[in-house]
Order: structure tokens, then sequence, then C-alpha cells
């Protein structure tokens, strides 16, 4: 094993283990009391420039698990957000009530999918860093501005991928951008509005655009941590939503345009490469779990106990069968789904027929891969108008490295929006199953221009609620507010300052 990366390891474990100590000792009834002690923080801790980059690797760590080992991983929850709204999972015997009512649009204040916390820990490990490293200048004579700018770089972009999802997951949340290291730093917050919060990720992301670097100089760092081109990323990601189009289009750009990505070949490695190894040449970032650190997915996925399967309209529709020709699609059976029970297949394959055992649950959580890049560019185009053809084409070269059936073809008119926006759509379900985006993807559609495209959410709950809780359901979602998650009943109780989403009083 490299040097570097032993190195990195014991960082991780170092710092995860720092925090996670330092939580023990703060007030156990904030969600945002997260952070090391002040003393230890100024006194002892934050001298150097290996103490950023220390740090920064306890930011990182907090994506693959609660130091305190108390709550799940943010994997868990962002898996849960996006597919459990979706239309591409069905219940398996392990489901619990809260995930079934999620599923079945029965969400309430007490349903434990909507606690937040994962969220914000890393939040403030990220806050940490903003509030203390530039302190760090003063003392330490071989960390140089630019330096300090880049690794400021990516604690606030990784803060804005996390506000994100918090804005597309709840809509108003609290805006925290300082650091809780003690209990004088405690502040009880109201909710921010979502456009207030998303003008300053956008403001974040621009101050990491002009600052993080476009390499670690090593190819896990460069997929496991934030480098420009995850900034222009998330940039694309958050223009979308916002509904920039140009803007959103002009990310991808830089992306595609540094030629430093591409589409692994559709061929019998490609599984193997992009999800059982991870770090291939398509990741643009990646959850790095590995042997020292499992991910949750394999008890999640399989045994008899598996609380999610691939829902049978995922084979049937989504990707389709050709049992005339044998033709199937490459990211379909063996690699999004096991059709001989439809387990999802994504995180537990090592190959197209072979499972990991449970000791190899380290496949990573991809947050943006190329592919993502040359569809949101074309969802863009798309909705720019006049640039149908253009879009058209970036689709088709996913489809043919995908191996898409002809059957899944709609051939839409370049010059039709709505026919365009369907079939990218589509194709990103194809794409990216089972990977956390589903209910986001068909939210930002579904939401554009004061909801023109409700049908989209309509189409989705035909596909995932039960025949007989199918109009309730669609009347439930006629309320704008359903589509966000409540604040869990915890945080109102300790929090008297937060008021509940207008849905769920």
């Amino acid at each position: 094993m490299p040097k570097n990366i032993v190195i990195m390891r014991k960082q991780i474990l170092y710092i995860a283990s720092f925090l996670g100590m330092a939580m023990l000792f703060s007030s156990c009834k904030k969600y945002l009391d997260l952070a090391p002690q002040d003393g230890i923080t100024r006194q002892e801790f934050w001298k150097t420039k290996e103490n950023i980059q220390a740090a920064l690797t306890g930011c990182y760590a907090s994506l693959l698990a609660d130091p305190a080992g108390k709550d799940r991983p943010l994997s868990e929850y962002l898996f849960m957000w996006g597919e459990t709204r979706g239309d591409m999972i069905a219940p398996g015997l392990g489901i619990t009530n809260d995930e079934l009512d999620v599923m079945n649009v029965n969400t309430l204040a007490t349903n434990s999918l909507a606690k937040w916390t994962a969220v914000y820990r890393t939040i403030n490990y990220c806050n940490t860093v903003t509030d203390y490293a530039p302190g760090v200048l003063a003392l330490d004579n071989t960390l140089t501005q630019a330096q300090l700018n880049a690794y400021l770089a990516e604690a606030r972009a990784l803060r804005a991928l996390m506000y994100f999802y918090l804005v597309r997951s709840f809509k108003d949340v609290p805006l925290k951008l300082t650091s809780t290291s003690s209990d004088e730093d405690l502040q009880q917050l109201p909710k921010t509005s979502s456009d207030t919060i998303l003008n300053q990720i956008e403001k974040d992301l621009s101050f990491a655009d002009s600052n993080a670097v476009v390499s670690h100089a090593n190819a896990t760092f460069d997929k496991g941590q934030i480098t420009k081109y995850t900034v222009k990323a998330i940039q694309a990601d958050l223009y979308l939503w916002r509904d920039k189009y140009q803007q959103a289009a002009d990310a991808c750009d830089y992306v595609i345009n540094s030629q430093k990505f591409g589409l692994i070949a559709g061929n019998d490695a490609w599984f193997n490469t992009v999800y059982y190894k991870g770090n291939s040449n398509e990741t643009i970032f990646e959850f790095q779990y590995d042997v020292q650190k499992l991910n949750s997915f394999y008890g999640m996925l399989t045994t008899s106990k598996a609380r999610y399967y691939a829902s049978p309209n995922v084979m049937d529709n989504v990707f389709t069968i050709d049992y005339i020709n044998d033709f199937k699609d490459l990211r379909g059976e063996g690699a999004s789904v096991r059709t001989s029970d439809n387990a999802i297949w994504k995180y537990l394959g090592v190959t197209y027929n072979q499972i990991r055992t449970s000791d190899a649950s380290y496949a990573h959580w991809f947050v943006y891969r190329y592919a993502d890049i040359l569809l949101m560019k074309a969802e863009a185009l798309n909705q720019l108008g006049g640039r149908g053809v253009e879009a058209l084409s970036l689709v088709n070269q996913i489809r043919t490295r995908g191996k898409a059936l002809a059957q899944t073809n709609t051939n839409p008119d370049p010059a039709d929006q709505n026919a365009m926006a369907d079939y990218i759509l589509q194709e990103r379900a194809r794409e990216f199953a089972f990977e956390g985006k589903r209910w986001y993807d068909v939210l930002r559609n579904a939401k554009r221009k004061n909801y023109a495209r409700f049908d989209l959410l309509v189409s989705l709950l035909t596909k995932s609620v039960a025949p007989n809780r199918l109009q309730s359901a669609i009347n439930k979602y006629k309320d704008y507010n359903s589509h966000y998650f409540p604040i869990y009943f915890y945080e109102l109780q300790v929090n008297p300052n937060l008021v509940q989403n207008s849905y769920y009083k």
C-alpha cells in the first residue's frame, strides 16, 4: 500500500476519533453542537498546515460514518432520501415502518428519515475549518495564502454540497456558517429561506471555483476530495435546480473540455471497473469506503432481511428486456439488478454474476460521474431552446456506451422540449439507478415553470404507490410543500425558533 495512502488513513482515524471524542463532552441536545471543544481547537490543534489537512480529512471521514457510532451513515440517508420517494425500489422483509411511510406518502414529523444531523455534522466540521484555518497563516511560515485558499475551497465546496442536499430535501432549513465549538457558540437558529441558502451555496462555490486545485497529485485523492471539477459538477447541478441553464451548460463544458474524464468502455470489465474498484476515469467525486471503513449497503440489500429490492418496474420498463434478440442494456441485469430476485446489485456485485462478501462491502457512494456531466449539459441545452440536436447527441453518447435497447428509444423530436426532457429524464433513470438521484431528478423537472410538469409526479406515484392509496397520494402532492420532508420532531422540541413545514402542521 502506498505510503501516502497509509498516512491519509491514519489521519482519517485520528481526526474522526478526535472529533468523535469531543462530541461526547459537548451538549447532546443541540443538533449543531458537533465540533471539538474550543480550548483544544485553538490552543493545541490549529498550528500548522498539516493540522488543516488533518481537519479536512476529518470532514471527508464524516461522510462515511458518525464518529460516535450512533447514527446512520450519511450515504444511507442520501440513498433513502433519493430513492424511497422515487419509483425504482420495492420494500423487502427488513423494511421499517418509517421507510414504508415515506414510500406511501405518509410521512410524519416523527419519521426518522427526516433526521438531518448527519448532514449538519459535516457542515459543522467544514465550518470549523473555515473558522480556524486562516489563523494558521500567522503561525506556519510554510503555509501560503494560495494553499490556505485551496484548503478553504474544499471546506466551502463540501459545505455547499451538504446545504444543497438539505434544500432539495427539506427546502427551508437553518443556515449556520460558523462552527459550534463550545456552549458559548450554541445558537437556536430559525429556518432560512431556500433562496437565501441557494444564494449562499452559489457564493461558496464561486470562491471554491476560484481557489480549488485541479488535482491533489494522487488519483485516489482526486476522486475522494474536492477539486475544481467537483466544484463545476455541483455548480451545474445547482444551476439546473435554479433554472440557470446557460451557467449549467458552461460549468459542464469546463469539465468536458478538460479532457480529464471519459466514459468507461461498455464491455465485460465496465461494471468491475466503475462500481467494484471505483475511482475510475469516469469518477468526479465518490465517498471513499474501503476495507477499513465498510458501508451499510450489504445489510440493507442482501440476506432474507433486505430492506430494499429493485421494483419490477425497473427491468420491465426502465431497462426493458429484448427476449427475441437476447440483447440487454449493460446497466440493467447484472449491473443495477440481479434479476433472479430483484436484488439491487450495484452495491453487491464484484462482476455481473459474482457477489461481494460482507467484509468487502466497500462500494463507493457516487456523487458525480462524467455521465452526469453529459446528461446535465443535455438537460441545460434542451431548456435553453433551439439546441435539442446537441442535447440528443449527448444523450446518445450515454445510450451507446450503456448499450441501451431500441425499445427505450422514443425518438423525440429535438425541437419538442417536453419530449426531450422526458427522454433525458428516462436516460438518467437508467444511468443512475439506485445512486440516490431519482427523486431529485423528477422533482427538478416537475417543478419547472411553476410545476408545469406536475404530471411527472403523478406518473411516479402511479408506479410506486399502492392503487388503493394512489388518489390520496396525488392529492397530497398537490400541496407543493409535501415534496419536502418535515422537520424532525426532536429538533422542534430543542429549538423553539424552528417552525414546521406548513404541510405537516
